[in-house]
Order: structure tokens, then sequence, then C-alpha cells
């Protein structure tokens, strides 16, 4: 009886370190979705990316219901490198499961989409004229003379097939309202194309001349200065 006590035991051990062990291999497989951040990184400085490329990306993961319990878009990248460009065109890149950073035991089943088109243009660099931005009128009786900036240029660099059109950048805006005289002011130097940026000056010291109209003096009035006589004949003596 003692032996067979031990051996029900040993039994109820085995068995329970079975089901403790085999947990995992019970539990059931799912399958989710979630919007995985992409990043582009890698770009060769000479480079630069013209069109819009997606934020994040639809990735099918599979695994068990506890591993999946823990698993979030936070928990997810998707970097694609790009550091082998060498020349400016339309780039198609195919993105691969492989590509996916993601917890342990966890399967990547599909990326939708899994091809990036983007267009990539040479970074270059051009000296354009500074133009002030005035917004605002003075009082009336003011005019607003040639405003000037100093410096009056500015280098710039963006995407080649832009930089090539830009003739000038303008500075902040600058209010008229109220001004009565001449004044000076430092402005910041501005690109209003999103893939342009202002590389120096950063600033620049706008000069603009606010001028009182003349007013017109109205003439003198005229004044009769012809002389009467008295053609009556004088009665004589």
């Amino acid at each position: 009886m003692k032996n067979i006590g031990l051996k029900l035991v040993s039994l109820a051990l085995a068995a329970g370190v079975w089901w403790v062990v085999s947990a995992p291999h019970r539990e059931p497989v799912i399958e989710r979705r979630f919007a995985a951040p992409l990043s582009i990184v890698g770009t060769p400085r000479e480079f630069v990316i013209t069109t819009p490329v997606p934020d994040t990306v639809s990735v099918r993961l599979r695994g068990r219901a506890s591993d999946m319990s823990a698993v979030s878009s936070q928990t997810l990248d998707v970097p694609v490198d790009v550091s082998w460009i060498q020349q400016s065109g339309d780039v198609t890149i195919t993105m691969h499961p492989q590509a996916v950073h993601k917890p342990p035991d966890i399967e990547v089943v599909a990326i939708d989409p899994n091809k990036l088109r983007f267009h990539v243009d040479v970074l270059r660099q051009r000296a354009v004229a500074i133009r002030p931005f005035l917004i605002g009128q003075p009082p009336q009786g003011y005019i607003i003379g040639d405003p000037t900036t100093s410096p009056d240029r500015a280098l710039v660099s963006g995407p080649g097939s832009q930089i090539m059109k830009m003739s000038e950048v303008s500075t902040e805006r600058i209010n008229m309202t109220g001004r009565t005289a001449t004044f000076v002011q430092n402005a910041a130097v501005v690109s209003d194309t999103p893939l342009v940026r202002v590389v120096a000056p950063v600033t620049t010291q706008v000069t603009v001349p606010v001028i009182a109209e003349a007013v017109p003096v109205p003439a003198p009035a005229a004044t009769d200065t012809t002389e009467t006589t008295d053609t009556k004949e004088k009665p004589p003596k």
C-alpha cells in the first residue's frame, strides 16, 4: 500500500508538471491587425524625399492570446533603410515581414501595403532676395515708402527642382497699422515652402519709410483789381 501511495503521489506530480508545461500549447492562437509606425532611416545627406510617406502601415500579427495582449502600436516599429540611394528619381521599396520590429514569439503574417513609393530629389542651396512682408496700412495721411532689408539676401536649402524656381523668401509679418514714422525692426526670415529651409541669415533688419502725405496748399482767392471810373459828366459851374 505504501508503494501504491507513493506511485499515486508521483503520478499526480507528473500530471501537474505536464499541465503547467503544456499550458502555452493549449492556449488559443489569435490574429490581430495593428497600425505600426513607419520610419525612414539613413537618408543620405545630399538627398531629400519630396513626396508624402505614410506615418504607419497595417501589420497582421499572429500569436498566443497572452502574448498578443501585450502588443500595441507602441511596441511595434517598421524602419525602412534608404542609405543605399545614390540618385534622384522615383523609389519603390518592398517591405518584408522581417522588417517589422516586434515582441518575441509574435509572427508577422502580412504588411499592408507592402510596397512603399516616394520621390527623391537632390538637395541644393541658393542665394535669393529677402522681401519684407508688410500687412495693414498706416493712418490716413501717411504712405509707405520702399522698405529695405540688411542683409538683403538669404541662403536657402531644399530640393533642387524647387530651389531653382525660387527668386525670394519673405520676412515674418510686419504690422503697419498705426505707423506714422519711419521705423527699423528685426524680423525673422522664413520660407513658405515646407521642404525649403533658410540656412542664413536667421533674421534681417528691415527699414520701412512712413511718410506724411503733402497737403495741397489752396491757391489764394482772385481779387478784382480793375479801376472803375465815373463816366458821368460833371455839371458846369
